[in-house]
């Protein structure tokens, strides 16, 4: 029988490329979203894999546990990836109790209509490195302890502690992955990456003259969101649940993917890179490293785009729009 799956924040660039994904695997998608007063969603990334007349999108909000309720009585969903969230760090210190009620209840909204009508369902929860904050150990992994830096790095550790919660209380075959950060062409433009790969872009056809950065000596992990979904789903294939890194377990500066996008722009870095004091956060985490190795043993997951490749088909994707 063909597997039904729901992915909330389908619109994303995760949600995207899970679609993408499971519809190679067969399944009939359903994407949760959120409509607003114009009652018009973005499927701009499902265009642009081409997806967008192949999965169905159907009204729902985090915060509505009734709704979504009657979403999964409806669906009866196989699997559930809970990819939705307000995942901005920075807009999270302007919007604290916003980031705490989707990214940490919306989540047990979700745990709460499967164990009440969809208890069989597989569950898969997006939790984030973000959570290590001030990191506690030099590589981070599944037993690091968690020192969250934001409001939303703290929403983020409810969500996926209660996600533990449920499995171990309830039995729900409920997973999470600790993502790394991940990127890819359709990386919203606030992300940092985005920031540089279509500034760069712009700088390149004339449209901007430099690109304003805040700290450029943090260190990321950085992976291609393409990889990272094959991990979600191998995660809800297994026979049992369990919490998993997702990384390359390669860190770099992100002075050093600019250096990357421009270079492959043919621009000097340092005629256009501003550094600008607004774009510092509150509390920086300075250091993400991630440790894969227990899904390499586990799942057979590995990555298989490097961060080079990926700034650079970030960049060309940029110019391509904007041309």
């Amino acid at each position: 029988m063909t597997k039904r799956a729901l992915i909330t924040g389908i619109t994303g660039q995760d949600g995207a490329y899970l679609a993408q994904l499971l519809l190679s695997k067969g399944y009939e998608v359903f994407g949760m979203a959120r409509r607003s007063s114009s009652s018009d969603i973005n499927t701009s990334r499902l265009k642009w894999l081409k997806i967008d007349r192949d999965v169905r999108i159907v009204d729902g909000n985090l915060l509505d546990l009734s709704g979504l309720i009657r979403l999964v009585q409806d669906i009866k969903p196989d699997e559930v990836y809970n990819l939705a969230a307000q995942s901005f760090v920075a807009s999270s210190w302007q919007q604290p109790i916003l980031t705490s009620q989707v990214t940490a209840l919306g989540v047990t909204n979700v745990l709460e209509a499967l164990r009440l009508v969809r208890p069989e369902a597989r569950f898969y929860q997006a939790s984030s490195s973000e959570m290590y904050g001030l990191v506690q150990n030099p590589i981070q992994s599944e037993t690091t302890p968690f020192y969250p830096r934001s409001p939303y790095a703290v929403a983020k550790l409810y969500g996926h502690w209660i996600t533990v919660n449920y499995r171990e209380s309830f039995g729900l075959h409920a997973s999470s992955g600790i993502l790394f950060n991940h990127e890819s062409p359709l990386r919203g433009i606030e992300f940092v990456t985005r920031k540089v790969t279509n500034g760069v872009a712009r700088i390149k056809l004339g449209l901007e003259r430099e690109l304003r950065l805040g700290n450029i000596t943090a260190q990321r992990d950085w992976g291609h969101a393409k990889d990272y979904v094959q991990a979600m789903w191998l995660m809800l294939q297994q026979d049992k649940p369990d919490d998993y890194v997702v990384a390359t377990g390669r860190t770099s500066t992100v002075r050093t993917m600019c250096e990357i996008a421009f270079s492959h722009a043919g621009l000097n870095i340092d005629e256009h890179l501003v550094i600008d004091p607004a774009f510092f956060r509150p509390a920086e985490v300075e250091l993400l490293l991630g440790d894969p190795s227990k899904a390499k043993a586990k799942l057979g997951w590995e990555p298989t785009t490097s961060m080079e490749d990926m700034i650079r088909e970030m960049v060309d994707a940029d110019l391509e729009r904007l041309k």
